[in-house]
């Protein structure tokens, strides 16, 4: 391919991100890429490696014109892993797998997730499976430690991950509206340093939104018990205060997403 007769001028803060995230660099940080363009270029061949070798040389070229100027970005981990040779992943976020509610179920996802941060991928997990806080383990005569401990545990895994790289790790976490520590969860990030490497969202019903608006009472409830009842719009409101002072957590209508996802 005929080198580029005129290169793309960046600003300074642009040229930072992509020398610290995205530049492709040798193993003692020395730079393999001496500009933006010299990444487009690893980026159009990589993927062109996936059509027919005849092909590959007319699909580079077209990948490549599409990359000039910042026309069109690609996802992050394509643009820092493609074509770099390296175990990563080229996919930036993961919906991982239902986490059983038992310990050895539990720490299994651990390490998937673990493994995940390690090819630089982010992970989505929903917690509601999890017993609350102070349900009883049959068969151990102990109480439940509640969905949050085992967040905790997943917050140190991603910041033990990513002290390893320059790269933030990135994970998210759900809890039903319905389950008996979404208060917990909603108050978490008021406490300083907590949870700081999660993106907290309440997963709402139709159901529960159709309370609010009544000005009904709503049962936050696990595997068929009610653990509590409170009033639907108390609960909103909790997480607009929460959203508002604190800017977590987001709001997920779980309903509508199953309704309208095209893959159901």
């Amino acid at each position: 391919m005929a080198e580029p007769t005129s290169y793309v001028e960046m600003s300074p803060i642009a040229e930072q991100i992509w020398d610290m995230k995205y530049r492709l660099k040798a193993d003692d940080g020395t730079p393999l890429e001496a500009r933006v363009e010299d990444s487009w270029a690893r980026v159009a061949q990589a993927v062109s490696m996936a059509e027919e070798p005849q092909q590959r040389a007319e699909y580079e070229a077209a990948f490549r014109s599409v990359l000039e100027d910042f026309r069109f970005l690609p996802a992050g981990r394509i643009l820092a892993g493609a074509g770099s040779e390296r175990a990563v992943t080229l996919f930036n976020c993961f919906v991982m797998g239902t986490i059983p509610d038992d310990l050895s179920g539990i720490f299994e996802h651990l390490k998937q997730a673990a493994l995940t941060m390690q090819q630089g991928g982010g992970i989505g997990y929903d917690f509601s499976t999890l017993r609350p806080k102070g349900a009883p383990v049959r068969g151990v005569g102990a109480d439940a430690s509640g969905p949050l401990s085992f967040m905790d545990v997943w917050d140190a895994m991603c910041r033990t991950i990513m002290s390893a790289g320059a790269r933030r790790g990135a994970m998210m976490a759900t809890l039903s509206c319905s389950h008996p520590d979404i208060e917990l969860f909603i108050d978490a990030k008021r406490e300083p340093g907590r949870l700081t490497n999660f993106n907290l969202s309440v997963l709402v019903s139709d159901t529960f939104i159709a309370a609010v608006r009544d000005g009904a009472v709503w049962d936050l409830v696990f595997d068929g018990t009610v653990y509590r009842t409170v009033r639907a719009r108390d609960l909103w409101d909790r997480i607009m205060r929460s959203t508002y002072e604190a800017a977590e957590p987001g709001v997920i209508f779980i309903d509508r997403i199953n309704q309208m996802n095209n893959l159901g």
